[in-house]
């Protein structure tokens, strides 16, 4: 297939080009096209629909692990495109920014192991502190073991994170299953990778009615980030192979 055709093509399964890509196209067409029926599958097979597409992109690209501005950009169009509104973008930024969690749920256990080298921790949870389990469960739909070291050791600060999370639970207008994709998108993306989140939310997807075929997708589209060595590399390797011809 012509560089042309193929430029084409991806426009064609995508909606979109992103200027980025040329210099692939130019220097490796076969690799493009491999890409390019990488990146098709999940907009022919469609489990999802287009918007909730765009929706996961933007869970990847817009969550902490990785910021990528560029696709942020193209994906907030994309979607909006699409249908969406907003506030279920904003949603789904709200969504994904609790990413920053991840921090406790990895170091909690390691900091209350080491406690209890010296004292023993007490596991009973007191009346204020079994109130606000009980109040995230509500708000979250879910209780994981996970959450128990930040309870017991600063209730004050998970009260807050309480409804730092469950904000976009009580107002956002995106589906309780389309917010456990945007989870799971977000933990399953090779930039952050975080298995724990990541069975929590697939378990809650499930509960909420989503298929494998959907999940499945969900995985698909994540796994486009390594597209960026690319989007991000090509221009500067163009760049230096020019300087170097110049210099002859």
């Amino acid at each position: 297939m012509l560089k042309s055709e193929l430029k084409e093509k991806f426009k064609s399964v995508r909606g979109y080009w992103d200027d980025s890509l040329d210099g692939l196209l130019d220097q490796d067409p076969e690799f493009f096209e491999a890409f390019l029926q990488f990146t098709s599958v999940p907009w022919k097979k469609g489990a999802l629909d287009p918007k909730t597409k765009e929706l996961c992109y933007l869970s990847v690209y817009a969550n902490a692990s990785h910021l990528y501005t560029a696709a942020i950009k193209t994906h907030v169009q994309k979607a909006m495109q699409f249908g969406a509104t907003k506030e279920e973008i904003l949603e789904v930024f709200q969504l994904i920014s609790v990413i920053g969690m991840h921090t406790f749920l990895e170091g909690l256990p390691l900091l209350i192991e080491e406690i209890n080298k010296n004292e023993v921790i007490d596991t009973e949870l007191n009346e204020r502190k079994s109130k606000l389990k009980e109040e995230f469960i509500k708000g979250r739909g879910y209780w994981n073991a996970f959450w128990d070291g930040l309870l017991l050791l600063d209730d004050e600060f998970f009260e807050v994170y309480i409804k730092f999370s469950t904000i976009p639970w009580k107002k956002g207008p995106l589906t309780p299953k389309q917010k456990e994709f945007i989870y799971i998108a977000g933990d399953a993306s090779a930039t952050h990778l975080y298995t724990p989140g990541l069975r929590v939310h697939v378990q809650n997807a499930l509960k909420y009615g989503a298929t494998k075929e959907e999940i499945l997708e969900v995985y698909q589209l994540a796994a486009e980030v390594g597209m960026g060595t690319f989007k991000e590399g090509m221009p500067i390797l163009i760049e230096e192979l020019d300087r170097l011809t110049a210099a002859k």
